[in-house]
């Protein structure tokens, strides 16, 4: 590619990264007002008991208040919705869907989020009401468990919702592949191509389910731009969280930070509950107050997880360089995935600290430069 060409995809990058950082913060911010206000206008006491007074039971209660504080959540932050996964996608050329596609996958999107929350705050609730002591420990346990859950049902019937896929029909690449995954010691049902590029023409590679479900994916826009040895090395990496116990390593992290999280509303709640009129933390009134509370922590722990993340990230390539031995392709291939999604190849320090989970694409081809 020439020098010029890349200059322009760099400069290119650097706007869309910007635009895309201050989206995501102003997103943030905005949903934290949008809590707060809720809360301190009293609309939110007002609502609980709207609800309370026209339901028969206590289930029914939480059912219909969660299902409209989520619709109203969605029509509110449609704007900020639209700009970043739609607007923004069409205007660097990044996205294939027209407007009608994209609402139908926010729908049924929004459809799975709503079970995912039905479920998830469902069982928060209920333990709160019947564990008041103890929920935070349950709570936590049953996170872990709700996500390896999602994990383990993602490829089957989840990812179907959203996209098409079929076994690799490019025999040389498929075995290619199974041998890797047989050298690395890393199970695999199969390795498949999804219609990725009905919605968007960045690549994408990854090792998705556990147990028997166990696949790789390959997202069809890698199709003639990438030679099977960059391939190869992608999902080198992909099997190296693996072989690492990454995945497990992450999941506990998580589970320790969620176990913080709720430790700390256990303990502060009633204060700020007060402070906003609310009875109890186990009233359907208190799930914002529940909602805000994880939105700051998570705020707070993020540059802390994606510390741990990008040293996991980083471990991973050194062993897919270290078991292909294919330096060259590793480094190519990483300059293609940085044009072909606009990756911010050398970001700032604070941009770098709370936004990325992976080391920059400028770190990780410095690596495999200075790998032996």
């Amino acid at each position: 590619m020439p020098e010029g060409s890349t200059d322009k995809i760099v400069e290119r990058a650097a706007r869309y990264s910007s635009i895309k950082y201050i989206l995501a913060l102003m997103d943030i911010v905005y949903l934290l007002l949008l809590l707060c206000v809720f809360m301190a206008s009293g609309v939110n006491l007002k609502l609980s008991l709207l609800v309370e007074r026209f339901s028969v039971n206590k289930t029914l209660d939480f059912l219909l208040y969660l299902s409209m504080l989520l619709a109203c959540y969605s029509i509110l932050d449609l704007p900020f919705n639209f700009c970043r996964s739609y607007l923004l996608e069409r205007r660097f050329g990044l996205s294939n869907q027209k407007l009608k596609s994209w609402i139908a996958e926010q729908l049924k999107a929004g459809l799975v989020s709503y079970i995912a929350s039905i479920v998830a705050f469902g069982f928060l609730y209920y333990f709160l009401r019947n564990y008041p002591l103890h929920w935070w420990i349950i709570v936590t346990f049953l996170w872990l468990f709700f996500s390896l859950f999602l994990a383990k049902i993602f490829p089957s019937l989840i990812l179907p919702l959203f996209f098409k896929y079929r076994r690799l029909d490019r025999e040389a690449l498929r075995e290619r592949i199974i041998r890797l995954a047989g050298k690395m010691q890393v199970p695999i049902l199969d390795v498949f191509e999804i219609d990725f590029s009905k919605r968007t023409n960045k690549g994408n590679a990854a090792l998705i389910g556990w147990g028997k479900g166990r696949r790789v994916v390959l997202a069809d826009t890698l199709r003639g731009s990438y030679s099977d040895e960059e391939i190869e090395v992608i999902l080198a990496h992909e099997f190296a969280h693996y072989k690492l116990m990454h995945l497990l390593k992450l999941a506990l992290l998580n589970s320790l930070a969620t176990l913080l999280a709720f430790y700390l509303i256990f303990k502060t709640s009633v204060y700020l509950a007060g402070f906003f009129g609310i009875r109890s933390l186990s009233d359907i009134a208190g799930l914002p107050l529940v909602i805000f509370y994880l939105l700051v922590f998570g705020i707070v722990i993020q540059p802390l997880q994606n510390y741990f993340s990008r040293r996991v990230e980083r471990k991973a390539d050194m062993l897919a360089l270290k078991v292909t031995r294919a330096k060259d392709a590793f480094i190519s291939m990483m300059d293609k995935l940085a044009s072909q999604n606009l990756a911010d190849r050398k970001p700032g320090g604070l941009v770098k600290f709370f936004f990325f989970d992976h080391p920059p694409i400028a770190e990780r081809i410095e690596l495999a430069e200075s790998f032996e």
